[in-house]
């Protein structure tokens, strides 16, 4: 049996089996096919129009584990059309910014961009479509390998995979409609980093360099790192901040800077989902509304409660969210909204509120009559799930959700709710 053919048969089955069995196999590359088949599973979740296109080559595992998903590389991909949009015939619809300002001769010619830190490729062979021409730029000569391997695999033929230094390269690269870095966030003995200091290539020293090479440029940033602080760093040339979240859990940081459009900063919160009817996206200006200092409906007349999504709750734009959609924070800490009518739209999950209920014991068993299960959060709330989960003496699960927080006045409650819709 040869190695593909090893591949091929045993792509679904357990790797920590598989290689067990390695001595059965003497005339398999077992490393290698075991990289194949794991980054094969990995990608049957994260890249399934990869698993399916036959004969390409994963890279090993921690590359398939930090390579961005297919819905967030396909964020990118419409995010780069629409920038490029400004001054190209690429695509016509949906642009949402203001135009350019006056050309520079330097940018007069056919659109092309440059990934300066390619990796395994996911988010190139995305975004390099927005584009005439593209180059992928990776110091791993292994990945440039992998990547020079998979493209054509992928129908992408306007593409030239360079192995260099991204600092170095940049110094000699042409002008570029875009620029895209996804800088390495782990230090010198792999622990993992947030800091925009902390990354390399270092964004900050070279932002000079990327704003005279580039019409916009595109990062892609940790999620656990402060973006407030990352627009200061970068010294007013952010127009815009993606906060993106898949399935519920915050993914991505995505800033992109200019200084050849105008215009004010704009901050973007994306839940992405498989079910593109189930996508929401809430844009707001910092500071255009007017913090909410209390609860305009109270929370024992309330009939609805809704959880913000994870790029909300990193944004951390409540009173933006509030003002847009006319719910009343339960309090300032809470980061939950109240309303006596649904809301279409609302970024996040809407609950129908059943009962209120202190933590009074006489109240608690009243409220909790029936409800063997439930899914418990906690906010602003003096008690861990798994203390109060213990306290109400509950298991996890089923369809009703209990939220515990406490109000602008200081009162413990727990909203017993059930999903809307």
């Amino acid at each position: 049996m040869t190695t593909a053919e090893f591949i091929r048969e045993y792509r679904e089955r357990d790797i920590r089996q598989l290689a067990l069995q390695a001595n059965r196999f003497p005339d398999v590359d077992m490393p290698y096919a075991l990289d194949q088949i794991q980054g094969w599973q990995i990608a049957r979740r994260k890249l399934p129009k990869w698993a399916a296109c036959d004969g390409v080559i994963f890279p090993p595992h921690l590359s398939m584990e930090q390579c961005s998903s297919e819905p967030t590389a396909q964020y990118k991909l419409n995010l780069a059309m629409e920038w490029t949009t400004l001054n190209s015939e690429l695509s016509t619809q949906n642009c949402r910014r203001q135009q350019f300002k006056t050309q520079n001769s330097k940018f007069k010619t056919s659109t092309r961009m440059t990934d300066l830190t390619g990796g395994f490729g996911v988010d190139f062979s995305f975004t390099s479509c927005a584009f005439a021409a593209a180059t992928y730029v990776e110091r791993n000569e292994q990945l440039c390998h992998i990547v020079e391997h998979n493209l054509p695999l992928l129908g992408l033929n306007n593409a030239t995979v360079v192995c260099a230094d991204a600092v170095e390269y940049l110094s000699t690269v042409e002008p570029q409609t875009m620029l895209f870095l996804d800088p390495a966030r782990r230090d010198e003995h792999g622990a993992k980093t947030v800091m925009l200091a902390d990354c390399t290539p270092d964004v900050v020293q070279l932002l000079p360099k990327l704003l005279e090479k580039s019409r916009f440029t595109m990062l892609k940033l940790s999620p656990m790192l402060d973006w407030h602080k990352a627009v200061d760093d970068l010294q007013g040339t952010v127009r815009e901040v993606h906060i993106v979240s898949v399935g519920g859990e915050c993914k991505e940081l995505l800033l992109v800077l200019s200084t050849v459009v105008e215009s004010e900063l704009k901050v973007y919160c994306a839940d992405l989902s498989t079910a593109s009817d189930s996508s929401s996206l809430f844009v707001y200006t910092p500071g255009s509304s007017a913090p909410v200092a209390n609860s305009k409906l109270k929370i024992q007349n309330s009939k609805f409660v809704h959880e913000p999504n994870a790029s909300i709750m990193k944004a951390g734009c409540f009173d933006e969210l509030a003002a847009a959609y006319g719910v009343s924070p339960v309090s300032r800490n809470s980061h939950l909204f109240l309303s006596d009518e649904p809301v279409e739209g609302f970024p996040g999950r809407s609950f129908v509120v059943e009962r209120v209920t202190t933590m009074n014991k006489s109240e608690l068993r009243k409220a909790l009559v029936g409800v063997e299960k439930a899914n418990i959060a906690t906010r602003n709330f003096p008690l861990t799930v798994a203390e109060l989960r213990k306290r109400l003496k509950i298991k996890d699960g089923g369809d009703v959700y209990i939220f515990a927080t406490t109000t602008a006045e200081g009162e413990h409650l727990l909203l017993i709710s059930r999903k809307y819709r």
